[in-house]
């Protein structure tokens, strides 16, 4: 199954929940703009490279759409019309007034120089820059991009709208960036942990966890976790995954990654594959990395008590359905890692008042954000006995197909 339709097989099944009709399904649905451009340029030895890049836009129905920009080998037009698609649905459950989009250039970007990676940025700005706009689209940071390519989008759209901070969101604190927001996705996957287990009568001091991944996402997520009292047992990067019985010393593992780029190396109980990670007997289980990690054919062996969805899609439809079958509690990508897009609507609305907030602030709108997000969202599934993804749907299919058809079509 293609990540679009496993992204539309969960649109699917709530829509059937809410009685959707056929053409409402469509409509919210299809997307309202792809974007597919070349991105030329001469490389450091004098070479011509094209690459391809892609903007998909899916739905403005409630605002400005929103979404990331990755550079990775992977990309394709289906995965990012997904990827646009979800956050079509993430913003409208956490009530921030954005529709989705979302983009990316199909390289390694590990395989370019620094000068190859900017002048790539600028080339692929210049090709967008007409489609997006702080009122228009807005894109952020994703796989293989960071503040810095975020400085140079903003520097390249200024050069033909003029001051523009807006733009984009993930930038650097010195050109207007938020505090918080290198730490949102991770910090809201931390807070909405915690709120899950407490609906059991458990707290993070009580449990164990493990984290596949340990990128931006996972490592902050781990370290809200830490600090609350969790037991880390298992962590992984590229390099491996890494378990310790007793517990993870993470401050110690963020420090070691900064200093050496990977977890390769790093001293715990005993290394694992990323396989046997997944299989762990723990109570949450975090999924941090790429999507399309837990299949039929392994999660009839997840052992954990909890999912938290922290990547985008890594529970596939079939495997979801082996996830209920055995009464593990997922909580959906939709909110689980909103946290980041919730921090850049802030850091959206600091650019646009042209006023900044401190981290305090953040951090506490963060919380009432996702905290309510999460409520609603128990709330439905226990009322009407769904699961919890299937509520989250349901609350961003409502909350779009309503301000789609107040406005008319």
């Amino acid at each position: 199954m293609s990540a679009y339709e496993s992204a539309s097989h969960y649109f699917q099944t709530a829509a059937g929940v809410m009685d959707l009709s056929p053409n409402m399904q469509k409509l919210l649905l299809t997307p309202e703009r792809e974007v597919k451009v070349q991105v030329a340029m001469k490389m450091d030895n004098g070479d011509i490279a094209t690459f391809v890049g892609f903007r998909m836009q899916h739905n403005s129905a409630r605002g400005p759409m929103k979404g990331g920009l990755r550079f990775h080998h992977e990309v394709d037009a289906d995965e990012v019309l997904a990827l646009a698609s979800l956050m079509t649905w993430k913003t409208a459950v956490v009530d921030i007034p954005y529709g989705g989009a979302k983009g990316g250039i199909s390289v390694d970007p590990r395989s370019l120089s620094g000068n190859e990676l900017e002048l790539m940025t600028r080339k692929f700005v210049d090709e967008l820059q007409d489609v997006i706009g702080p009122d228009k689209d807005i894109p952020a940071p994703d796989m293989g991009t960071n503040a810095q390519v975020m400085a140079w989008i903003v520097n390249q759209y200024e050069k033909f709208h003029g001051f523009n901070p807006a733009i984009v969101t993930g930038k650097p604190l010195e050109l207007h960036g938020a505090d918080g927001r290198e730490e949102a996705t991770g910090r809201g996957v931390g807070l909405l942990t915690e709120a899950l287990l407490g609906k059991f009568d458990r707290t993070a001091s009580e449990s164990t966890i493990a984290i596949q991944g340990f990128g931006n996402v996972g490592s902050w997520a781990a370290d809200y976790l830490h600090s609350a009292g969790a037991r880390v047992v298992a962590i992984s990067d590229i390099s491996g995954a890494f378990y310790d019985s007793k517990g993870i010393h993470i401050p110690a593992a963020i420090a070691y990654v900064r200093e050496h780029g990977t977890l390769k190396g790093f001293e715990t109980e005993k290394m694992i594959t990323n396989e046997e990670l997944l299989e762990l007997e723990v109570d949450v289980l975090i999924p941090a990395a790429l999507g399309g990690v837990l299949t039929k054919e392994n999660a009839g062996n997840v052992r954990a008590s909890y999912i938290v969805e922290a990547a985008n899609g890594p529970v596939d439809p079939e495997a979801d359905d082996i996830l209920q079958s055995k009464e593990i509690i997922v909580l959906p990508d939709i909110l689980a890692n909103a946290g980041g897009v919730t921090v850049s609507y802030f850091e959206w609305v600091q650019n646009q008042q042209y006023f900044k907030w401190d981290l305090d602030r953040t951090r506490n709108e963060l919380s009432k954000k996702l905290t309510a997000a999460f409520d609603k969202m128990w709330s439905i599934a226990t009322e009407k006995h769904i699961s919890l993804r299937s509520a989250a749907y349901l609350i961003g299919i409502g909350r779009v197909g309503r301000a789609t058809v107040l406005a008319g079509i």
